[in-house]
């Protein structure tokens, strides 16, 4: 959804009262002052109704550091499109002062043409981590025969990563998808070069198949982390009667952050950081391009978010 500036200006309010400068809200306290070195990029996913320079603009208002821009199927460039419109995004992007840093993939393979130049493209602008594409199971075939085969694929990314100057991160994601254990990813990642390739941490979704345990992964998989994500959850029966996840605000679910946070600090754990938000946002929470509630209800739920964010990682 294109947008003229000055309807853009008006609208969502940016330049005016709607969405303030952070330096006037909450963080004037002195303990919320130590979470000011926090470096927060926004994930591009929830911003994909915006154009490229909205949505740049959009973020440095907001207060975040940077974008992990979608550059994937459905995402803000897409893959074939990569060599003229990435750099259109990173145009936009350094024209409000953030550099291109993280972008998300569907990149599986190094041996593809299509994942090769993708990655070859991002290196050029000045990328340095991407999310790559998830691994699933064949139901006909034993898991560690598999687990072998995603090892290679792993490990050619990572000799096409050190070529180029960049970091791959597999994400660990709840559900039927490799990954879903941090045991897998582990497994996956060791024949990898730990350079170049590595875990993109989701303490949302350990904590979904981690439970009490989401700290032994979080332990198994420490060395390998390269980025991590923020989001939160709690569980709640459905209209059916099951059990399911529900995602929500940041600090309303069950992640336990203070732990989380607390671990991060001590163990001087110093990566990229990226805030998701995965509840209802009227479509913009699903990356879609034409959302259905006001533009103000994201960036407000983004502002907030980044706030409790910063405000959680002081108190740890």
């Amino acid at each position: 959804m294109n947008l003229s500036r000055r309807d853009f200006l008006i609208n969502s309010a940016l330049a005016g009262s709607i969405i303030p400068s952070l330096a006037q809200e909450s963080f004037a306290s002195p303990a919320n002052r130590a979470a000011d070195d926090l470096k927060v990029n926004i994930f591009s996913k929830h911003l994909q109704f915006l154009n490229y320079q909205d949505m740049a603009e959009v973020a440095k208002e907001l207060g975040f550091d940077g974008i992990d821009l979608t550059v994937r199927p459905k995402g803000h460039v897409l893959p074939e499109k990569v060599e003229t419109d990435l750099p259109l995004a990173v145009e936009a992007m350094k024209k409000v002062g953030l550099a291109p840093q993280m972008f998300c993939t569907a990149v599986e393979d190094a041996g593809n043409p299509v994942d090769k130049k993708l990655l070859e493209t991002a290196a050029k602008l000045g990328f340095k981590y991407y999310r790559m594409n998830w691994y699933r199971y064949n139901e006909q075939k034993a898991i560690p025969e598999q687990l072998g085969e995603f090892s290679t694929k792993m490990a050619g990314l990572s000799q096409l990563n050190d070529k180029l100057g960049i970091y791959g991160c597999y994400q660990n994601h709840s559900g039927r998808m490799v990954g879903a254990s941090m045991f897998e990813i582990w497994q996956i990642l060791q024949k990898a070069n730990p350079k170049t390739m590595g875990a993109q941490y989701d303490i949302r979704h350990a904590t979904v198949e981690g439970g009490l345990s989401w700290q032994t992964g979080f332990n198994l998989i420490r060395p390998h982390i390269k980025t991590i994500v923020i989001k939160d959850f709690y569980w709640e029966k459905n209209s059916s009667g099951k059990w399911a996840v529900k995602s929500v605000p940041l600090g309303e679910g069950m992640v336990d952050f203070k732990t989380y946070f607390k671990l991060l600090k001590d163990l001087k754990v110093e990566v990229p950081i990226c805030l998701h938000l995965e509840y209802p946002l009227g479509g913009a929470d699903q990356g879609a391009f034409q959302i259905t509630v006001d533009k103000k209800v994201v960036f407000d739920a983004m502002k907030r978010d980044l706030q409790k964010l910063k405000e959680l990682w002081a108190a740890a």
